[in-house]
């Protein structure tokens, strides 16, 4: 998907509110340069106007690079850029300073002081702002603006500036610094918020996997262990029959062997029962699951009827599909149809999050024997003779759909599929991280 769009839909969602919120603090320097720059040509004359427009376009500029460089701090990917905010600190005051020196000292005229005096408020609103990005802490941040505005007023009142004049600008200081102060506060927060979410979910998904290959060793270790500790006492018993010469101790070896040929069964159903799924668990852990996360998810057609590999093969479909709905798009609705015609059974998968699977570390890659990804579920898939295929599907869908041919007498019963107020699992397993 190329263009714009597939640009955009490429990204996760934690980068697509990263790159908003970079371009919102890109668009406050042509902001502040419109705001206060600009007017100036109308009310100053010549060449203080020049002079004016270059100090703020200067301002403008430093803070942009200062506000991309320190959003890049709060992520953890570069130290603090502690010069180029000190930079930014010393242009702000220096530039506030020569304004207010325009707005008192400058060429009179209607409007010249009061243009001026907008600039020393602007600048210090922006700067103020833009350097709370490096400040972690409400109450230093509330200390900024105040010591912002209180330094104004100090400031004017020695220029030549009436105590209520000095007032207002302390005021409106307050007011602009604060708001700019706040968005900065907030954004930072918004992003670290939505980085810390997409973690979360990672980390549910990995505690998945860790909970089954815990319950995985729980059942074996009651098998094995129970069963190894009968035959390490018989066999013990054995020995001391057959030292004394007992005929008994063929009878104790020969039980020992019935016990490991049993243990040797249940082990088997152990690991058989493990790399099993089951559909319906499937398509009810697939729905539960994905509505947690905030995709709607509408799961259709029969389930019940269809032959125990056919329902095992189709469950790790769903399973794979579900988890790398999750990891590798952006989904906002996933649809999961089954449907019975002419002798087979197809199971689709779309959702509206492209690439989706098959995309990222979900792709095409596997190793030999059960594999990961695409390979895996195909090798599964033909197993049943069925066939496995995806791809985009339209401009902003992604459709995995797997067909299984079914047994001449088997005739699925039209049962419903899962409620949605089903015992859904916690999350689906990712075929990619456990271990077949």
């Amino acid at each position: 998907m190329g263009g714009r769009g597939g640009w955009w839909r490429g990204k996760s969602t934690p980068a697509k509110v990263e790159t908003y919120t970079r371009w919102s603090f890109h668009t406050f320097p042509f902001i502040e340069v419109a705001t206060f720059a600009l007017p100036a040509f109308g009310y100053v004359p010549a060449p203080v106007n020049w002079i004016l427009f270059l100090l703020v376009s200067t301002h403008a500029a430093v803070a942009a690079v200062t506000a991309s460089l320190t959003l890049d701090w709060t992520r953890g990917r570069r130290p603090l850029p502690v010069r180029l905010l000190w930079a930014l600190g010393t242009a702000t005051v220096v530039i506030a300073v020569v304004s207010l020196a325009v707005a008192l000292h400058g060429p009179r005229g209607a409007d010249n002081g009061a243009a001026a005096g907008t600039v020393f408020v602007g600048v210090l609103s922006f700067g103020i702002g833009t350097l709370a990005l490096a400040v972690r802490g409400t109450r230093r941040m509330v200390y900024g603006v105040l010591g912002a505005a209180v330094g104004a007023g100090a400031v004017a009142v020695p220029a030549g500036v009436s105590a209520p004049g000095a007032a207002v600008a302390a005021g409106a200081v307050v007011l602009a610094a604060g708001f700019f102060t706040f968005t900065s506060a907030f954004s930072v927060w918004l992003l670290n918020a939505v980085y810390e979410l997409d973690e979360a979910r990672e980390t549910r998904a990995r505690l998945a996997v860790a909970e089954e290959r815990l319950r995985f060793g729980r059942d074996l270790h009651d098998v094995m262990g129970r069963n190894l500790a009968v035959v390490a006492l018989k066999s013990e018993l054995a020995v001391q029959l057959a030292r004394r010469g007992r005929p008994e101790a063929v009878e104790q070896m020969v039980e020992v062997q019935r016990i490991a040929r049993e243990t040797q069964r249940e082990v088997r159903e152990v690991v058989r029962g493990y790399r099993e799924a089951d559909l319906r668990t499937e398509l009810a852990g697939a729905q539960g699951v994905l509505t947690a996360a905030g995709i709607d998810c509408e799961v259709s057609g029969p389930v019940t009827g269809l032959p125990a590999e056919i329902q095992s093969a189709l469950g790790w479909v769903v399973r794979e599909a579900t988890t790398n709905v999750l990891r590798h798009g952006d989904a906002a609705r996933c649809a999961v149809s089954l449907r019975v015609a002419e002798g087979r059974v197809t199971l689709t998968v779309e959702n509206d999050g492209a690439p989706g699977i098959g995309s990222g570390s979900g792709t095409d890659t596997a190793e030999p024997g059960r594999g990961s990804g695409l390979a895996g579920l195909r090798e599964r898939l033909r197993e049943v003779d069925g066939v496995l295929r995806a791809g985009p599907a339209g401009s902003d869908l992604f459709r995995l759909t797997a067909e299984v041919p079914l047994p001449p007498d088997s005739v699925p019963e039209q049962a419903p599929a899962p409620e949605p107020g089903g015992s859904p699992r916690p999350v689906p397993h990712p075929v990619s991280e456990v271990t077949s």
